[in-house]
């Protein structure tokens, strides 16, 4: 399908700042490319704190990027072109990409409805995760793989996803029992030593 004129000019010019201030590009690679690694590790990082609020986030932010993976992939037999680089001449393209559909943006559906659900959860830093997210996006469209409208559609795809399993995932009474038997589980194999007063003072 044809693209807006509107989504080639805002991509243009996010494109081409990667000509005029190239010693950002291995920022925006790093971004673009790498940065999932990050959100892995931040969603380790929380399961492993082994606080009930922290894994359940956790649980929400996954469930809600598989379920914006699905609607994504509805999106995209509804609208369908290739990434910017296949199909506008001058692009500048910073990292390899293969060509197909590329709407929505499957990184921002993943950072968006991850991220979003941590901002839910934990405000705090939760804004953070989001800034991180719209770095991502950003760096998307800079790399040259992604029209503005493919990171915004992934962006809303995530954040409403993100909603829908903050509010229904608390509700599921399988999913808090699943939760205390892997605990259990988890205590057996890892056990967290309690702090025991010296009875000395």
């Amino acid at each position: 399908m044809s693209i807006s004129q509107v989504n080639i000019d805002i991509f243009r010019s996010i494109n081409d700042l990667g000509k005029e201030y190239n010693f950002l590009n291995p920022i925006a690679i790093f971004m673009a490319d790498y940065m999932l690694y990050v959100l892995a590790l931040g969603m380790l990082v929380y399961w492993f704190t082994r606080t009930n609020k922290n894994r359940m986030m956790v649980l929400q932010g996954g469930l809600a990027f598989i379920l914006a993976e699905v609607l994504g992939k509805i999106a995209g037999t509804l609208y369908y072109h290739h990434q910017p680089f296949a199909e506008l001449p001058n692009v500048n393209k910073l990292i390899e990409h293969s060509i197909d559909n590329a709407f929505p943006s499957d990184h921002s559906i993943l950072f968006f409805s991850i991220c979003f659900s941590f901002w839910l959860v934990r405000r705090k830093e939760g804004w953070m995760w989001l800034i991180f997210a719209c770095i991502v996006g950003i760096s998307r469209i800079w790399v040259g793989v992604h029209y503005p409208g493919d990171v915004l559609a992934g962006a809303l795809i995530g954040m409403g996803s993100a909603l829908f399993t903050y509010w229904l995932v608390p509700k599921l009474s399988f999913i808090k029992t699943a939760l205390v038997k892997y605990e259990k589980v988890e205590q057996s194999l890892l056990p967290i030593r309690e702090k025991t007063e010296n009875k000395n003072f």
